[in-house]
């Protein structure tokens, strides 16, 4: 365990603000992660885990309370029980791009459309990290965790973390508390063994995004490449060079509604169906059992709606920024709220409420932030 001295959290983020902690530490072990947060959880101060910083919105005031950087790295393969897959077990602390990287150079798939996406291996699962259609629920199987509430290291399953639309039960929502408190350790994935082959591209949204016909054939790494490239066209690439990557990268989520609400909204307004969550299992007592099975009920799917054209068509383009603000949307994405040079959090929420505003008065929606935010109010 090592504590180190605090610096501006403006210098860790990549929207670039935040200011500096009472405490820091930094771990660059599992076991060295584990003793800082018993630690830290006995002082029962506030506290807060940082990984690559990119999904963090800080407050300019300096943090009254405690964090601790995850710098663990490492990835190991092991086998897997299906055939033609692979696992890999990820220390929290490590580059979510560079794990890309490395799963499509060992011929692996199931994240190359996630490319780029900055931040660290133990925050993907936090909010269910996705792009084109990948999202890290179809190929995780478990995370090792530590729970404040115990102190105690255990293994997780996928399916008990509450998975969903950039989402999960450790993910601390705007106005909520996680339904889980707890530190992702390390994480296990389930790629596919597809080697260096051409092969035909699934799913529909990325082949979309990258011009591809259904029976069109590319290998994993011209996937990952032009990810890389249309992410970058974006400013969602890290680059100093470039302030439109001085963001937190999509602000807002992509609304999900309901099918009877999404009817209310324009009709070129770009919408996707959610699968619905069913219930497979009917249970009739058996005293009350007639023989006679009623069909399942008809369920509309939700509907996941783009914050982008909202935002856009509520009039506020690509670019704007209020009078004399440093914060701006990207000029190159409509979800990006960018820092131009010096910007406050407060400049930034600014913006961002600016912008709730004139959605939920054109379309009566209102927009939910997709960072983490910490000593700051929207």
């Amino acid at each position: 365990m090592t504590e180190v001295e605090p610096v501006p959290l403006s210098q860790l983020t990549t929207l670039r603000t935040g200011g500096a902690p009472m405490r820091m530490f930094e771990a660059t072990t599992s076991d060295e992660l584990v003793a800082t947060l018993r630690e830290v959880w006995a002082d029962d101060e506030p506290w807060f885990v940082l990984g690559g910083g990119s999904n963090l919105f800080v407050g300019d005031d300096p943090f009254e309370g405690t964090v601790v950087r995850i710098r663990t790295e490492g990835i190991e393969r092991l086998p897997s029980p299906r055939p033609g897959f692979a696992r890999l077990r990820v220390q929290a602390g490590h580059d979510w791009d560079a794990l890309v990287a490395h799963s499509v150079a060992e011929g692996l798939a199931g994240i190359e459309a996630m490319s780029g996406i900055p931040g660290t291996v133990g925050a993907a699962p936090v909010q269910n990290v996705g792009a084109y259609g990948q999202e890290i629920v179809q190929t995780l199987v478990e995370v090792e965790l530590i729970d404040e509430s115990t102190g105690e290291v255990s293994t997780v399953a996928a399916a008990d973390l509450g998975l969903g639309f950039r989402t999960s039960a450790l993910k601390h929502h705007y106005g909520s508390v996680p339904a889980r408190r707890a530190v992702i350790l390390s994480v296990t994935l389930e790629l596919a063994e597809v080697g260096h082959d051409q092969r035909p591209i699934a799913g529909e949204q990325l082949r979309t995004a990258l011009g591809l016909g259904v029976d069109d054939t590319v290998t994993v790494a011209w996937v990952r490449d032009h990810v890389l490239v249309t992410r970058a066209r974006k400013g969602m690439v890290l680059d100093d060079d470039d302030p439109d990557t001085y963001s937190a990268g999509s602000f807002f989520q992509n609304a999900v509604v309901s099918a009877s609400f999404a009817r209310t909204l324009p009709a070129a307004c770009p919408r996707w169906p959610v699968t619905p969550d069913l219930d497979p299992v009917l249970v009739i007592p058996l005293s009350a059992f007639d023989g006679y099975v009623p069909p399942p009920a008809a369920i509309e799917s939700d509907v996941k709606v783009s914050a982008a054209w909202l935002i856009e068509h509520s009039g506020v383009r690509k670019g704007f920024k209020l009078p004399r603000s440093r914060a701006a949307l990207s000029s190159k994405h409509a979800l990006a709220l960018t820092n131009r040079g010096s910007a406050t959090a407060a400049e930034l929420a600014e913006l961002a409420r600016y912008i709730q505003g004139r959605v939920q008065a054109e379309f009566g929606l209102v927009l939910q932030p997709e960072p983490v935010l910490v000593n700051v109010e929207l």
